[in-house]
């Protein structure tokens, strides 16, 4: 049972194929996707950095503000996500002050974007009152975003229907055989 209370079953987890069927015999540790991304913005200090910066903020004071996390905290996150690649930094000047950086988002950064709809979508359901907070929109419509799982042939995909398994199996095969896996 769930800890809900509703039965589970191998239509509520990704199917294993393959090689990756003996899952015992592959700890994702130092391989996995989902792992090095949560190295990247797994704290909640990078994700609230990361929503400010999609919000529009740039500028250190500002993110320090809007977070409501310590200058050390956001200083850090920034760093760190400079290193990453996912923000760079632009300067600027204001009249009468030294030149500052700002912060902006790269490319790499703004593909975290389906992870902020889907964040959003599922924090929905987190409260009784959904009349407050924010809601993302289609600009040139309005209507409210929703982050949805596709296949590369556009197939809508719910859990129940995917599967997992390694991504160059052969590789991966040979990799294991020589210890480097």
């Amino acid at each position: 049972m769930d800890h809900d209370g509703s039965a589970s079953g191998p239509s509520d987890v990704l199917e294993r194929l393959g090689a990756f069927s003996d899952r015992d015999e592959w700890p994702a540790q130092g391989w996995c996707r989902i792992e090095r991304s949560l190295e990247v913005i797994g704290t909640r200090s990078a994700m609230l950095v990361i929503r400010e910066l999609f919000y529009g903020g740039t500028r250190f004071d500002e993110l320090v503000r809007r977070t409501g996390l310590s200058e050390a905290v956001v200083a850090g996150r920034l760093k760190q996500l400079f290193a990453d690649g996912i923000v760079d930094r632009r300067p600027y000047r204001e009249e009468g002050k030294r030149t500052r950086d700002e912060y902006v988002l790269t490319e790499r950064g703004r593909g975290i974007f389906p992870i902020i709809v889907a964040m959003v979508q599922w924090g929905e359901g987190l409260r009784d009152d959904h009349r407050t907070g924010v809601e993302l929109v289609h600009r040139d419509c309005g209507t409210p975003l929703s982050a949805s799982v596709t296949c590369r042939k556009g197939h809508e995909v719910p859990v129940e229907q995917a599967a997992v398994r390694l991504k160059d199996e052969d590789y991966a095969l040979a990799g294991r055989r020589r210890g480097r896996i």
